[in-house]
């Protein structure tokens, strides 16, 4: 089967309806993303909303309630719906909305996969202190694999940075995404998630775990220097809004991780404004 999908989509009676619904979906779900999507040109932004719907699909079977067999199941019937989609016939009406940008973007089969892969390691079980290795591939098949280049980096920043601020709702499901080595730095041996949010050393292990994503930010916004600035305008809000989402988990110091951490609006738009429209 062909890694890529090849040729033009023509446009179909009920496309336009298939992207407002798309839209809507993307829309409701809250992501900081989709203020940064809203500023790509017309046929990129439908395209992003289509892949951020499909992303969202499996996050949401991944982190469903489910028993894990259940998971795994409805994870394997998205790599058929992928196949499908690559041979032609997609089903899945967000399947069906990927169509045209995987045809007009050369969008890569594999890195489809690799979110499906990267939701099955949360799928099998509770992720308790994975080693920095698993955690850097965890990053990439869930953050990275949408993208390249700019995104290897700072798909890696993003997804640190969500781990950061989500350890609370993460231990609510049986899952810390902290690295084994960090914590055992830290004099942190527990793998029971609650346990290690109520351990002394939890801040210092995550000021040490915000100082890698801090890099990753760096070497994407270096990324983005030799890259068209104009292409680069949602990216770089996106880095932009969850630097200053890192920057304020810094702050409050991870004294009480129940608590959640997020950007105002007023800081949002504004950052939007700075980097999407100057």
């Amino acid at each position: 089967m062909n890694d890529v999908a090849f040729g033009a989509v023509a446009e179909r009676p009920g496309d336009t309806m298939l992207r407002q619904t798309i839209r809507h979906r993307v829309e409701a779900a809250g992501t900081s993303f989709y203020w940064a999507m809203r500023l790509l040109p017309k046929h990129r932004r439908n395209g992003m909303y289509a892949v951020y719907a499909f992303c969202r699909e499996v996050d949401d079977l991944a982190d469903g309630d489910q028993p894990v067999e259940c998971k795994i199941e409805a994870l394997a019937a998205w790599r058929e719906e992928i196949d499908a989609l690559y041979a032609g016939y997609p089903r899945h009406l967000v399947a069906q909305a990927l169509s045209e940008p995987v045809a007009r973007y050369h969008l890569r089969r594999r890195d489809f996969l690799a979110v499906i892969d990267g939701m099955e390691m949360d799928a099998r079980g509770d992720i308790r202190a994975p080693d920095l290795a698993t955690l850097d591939l965890y990053c990439a098949r869930v953050a990275s694999a949408v993208g390249h280049a700019v995104a290897e980096s700072l798909g890696r920043a993003l997804q640190l940075t969500n781990i950061l601020r989500d350890l609370h709702e993460d231990a609510g499901r049986g899952r810390l995404y902290l690295p084994r080595e960090v914590l055992d730095r830290h004099g942190i041996h527990e793998s029971d998630p609650r346990a290690v949010l109520r351990h002394p050393a939890l801040p210092a292990v995550c000021r040490e775990v915000a100082a890698i994503a801090e890099e990753h930010f760096q070497l994407s916004m270096r990324a983005m220097v030799s890259c068209s600035r104009r292409a680069m305008r949602p990216a770089a809000v996106m880095a932009a809004i969850y630097h200053a989402t890192l920057s304020a988990l810094l702050q409050s110091g991870w004294r009480d991780p129940a608590t959640r951490v997020n950007v105002s609006k007023p800081l949002k738009l504004w950052l939007v404004l700075r980097h999407g429209l100057v």
